[in-house]
């Protein structure tokens, strides 16, 4: 039996121990550690796992995870997610459609906060569903403006997947982080686009709701300074060179610690809870990235990954007909696995590829990230479509994947922005001084 052939194996292996539901660290981690016990055997088997647990965990570059997750609890706990909704909910509630505006508009602020897809879903969703619903918007649509503005957290920094990315690929986090902005924003713009094309044309999914004086717009203003201010200092600090990634993410949970006590929404028993939970998250993630590179290690081995960039080297296609058509594989495995998992089980097998086609790692990073805002808010495994139904019980999933679907279109339109204008997301990283 040939290493590649055993390689195949131990992907169809993972394969199957994933739609057996099984945790994503675990699927990955044995067929690696059977495939490289059955190749090179039990002391070669002790190395790795020795080498890679160890010299991984200890990474300073890890530490950019806890701290980054933690600067989100404890903005969530300050209260900053209400107050953002109603400052754009006064500046734009008084527009038909206004209120889904607003949810866009405050979903890409407090991105610039959380760094999950996720987490922004569930915080922005619980306070604008409420609201749309209150003004009598469909159900569908206000869902599907809720889950698209949920997926800007992954891409508007500081984002847990750029980190994953730029652990697994070597690439520079900061320059991933920096890479995000202006596709983030641009993205953020054609998702309004998206709301106010809609209501145009069925002004019955949406009402306008009420108008706010100069004085309150104005006022209300005062929340989103805390998270500008925050996000100048750590972001502007990465591009200028004053910090370091993992800096930036230490300055940031500092500078969100500062914000929760400044407004005293800080106890004992929630800065607890804000470890609490950033302890969970930062287990799920470490033990992905660290099985992630056992497979890595296992599939060196095998050379899957350069027998694969050979065949696409060889084969009968421009390189923008192979990017698409890797594009594509993303976009029916997003179907089918979690996001995650999609990412770092596929990137030692695709990052040879695009290699080989030339293209930047820094420009794929931001194309992946696109393709997996894609697969939150596309059925069956939507997972912000899933966090949505868990925090709005009342809603309907189907209702929710249902409006989902048009917001596909402005991540499809700047996925091809980019392929067609890669400066988007390279200026800025080309500039850094850091």
């Amino acid at each position: 039996m040939s290493i590649e052939l055993i390689g195949i194996i131990g992907i169809l292996l993972m394969f199957v121990l994933m739609f057996l539901r099984a945790p994503i660290a675990i699927a990955m981690a044995v067929p690696a550690f059977i495939g490289i016990l059955y190749l090179k055997g039990w002391k070669t088997l002790g190395t790795a796992i020795e080498t890679i647990v160890w010299s991984h965990s200890f990474s300073y570059t890890m530490s950019t995870i806890p701290m980054f997750v933690l600067m989100g609890e404890l903005l969530f706990v300050s209260g900053l997610s209400s107050e953002l909704f109603d400052t754009f909910r006064k500046w734009l509630g008084r527009f038909k459609g206004g209120l889904a505006l607003a949810t866009i508009g405050a979903s890409s602020i407090f991105a610039a906060a959380s760094g999950s897809s996720l987490a922004t879903t569930g915080t922005i969703g619980t306070i604008a569903s409420k609201e749309m619903t209150k003004y009598g918007y469909d159900k569908s649509f206000s869902s599907g403006a809720i889950v698209a503005g949920g997926t800007l957290g992954i891409l508007i920094p500081p984002s847990t997947m750029f980190i994953l990315y730029g652990m697994l690929t070597e690439q520079s986090i900061g320059k991933l982080l920096i890479a995000g902005i202006l596709p983030g924003i641009i993205l953020t713009i054609l998702y309004m686009l998206t709301v106010s094309i809609s209501v145009w044309m069925n002004g019955k999914l949406a009402p306008s709701s009420e108008k706010s004086t100069w004085k309150e717009k104005f006022i209300s203003l005062k929340p989103t300074i805390w998270i500008f201010l925050l996000f100048i200092l750590v972001i502007g600090g990465m591009y200028v060179g004053w910090f370091s990634p993992t800096e930036a993410a230490s300055v940031g949970a500092f500078g969100a610690f500062v914000i929760a006590l400044v407004k005293r929404k800080l106890t004992f028993q929630v800065l607890v809870n804000a470890f609490n939970r950033t302890l969970k998250s930062t287990g799920f993630l470490f033990a992905i990235i660290l099985a992630a590179f056992i497979l890595n290690y296992f599939l060196a081995i095998t050379k899957v990954p350069m027998m694969l960039a050979n065949f696409f080297a060889n084969v009968n296609l421009p390189p923008l007909g192979i990017l698409a058509c890797i594009i594509l594989l993303y976009v029916l495995l997003g179907a089918v696995m979690d996001a995650f998992a999609m990412v770092v089980v596929t990137i030692p097998i695709i990052l040879p590829v695009i290699d080989a086609l030339g293209y930047d790692f820094i420009w794929f990073g931001v194309i992946i990230v696109l393709v997996v805002e894609m697969a939150l808010i596309t059925p069956p495994v939507g997972m912000n479509c899933f966090v949505l139904k868990g925090v709005v019980p009342e809603l309907k999933l189907e209702e929710i994947f249902k409006g989902a679907l048009r917001f596909v279109v402005p991540i499809i339109v700047m996925i091809i922005l980019l392929i067609f204008f890669p400066e988007i997301a390279l200026f800025l990283p080309e500039t850094m001084r850091g």
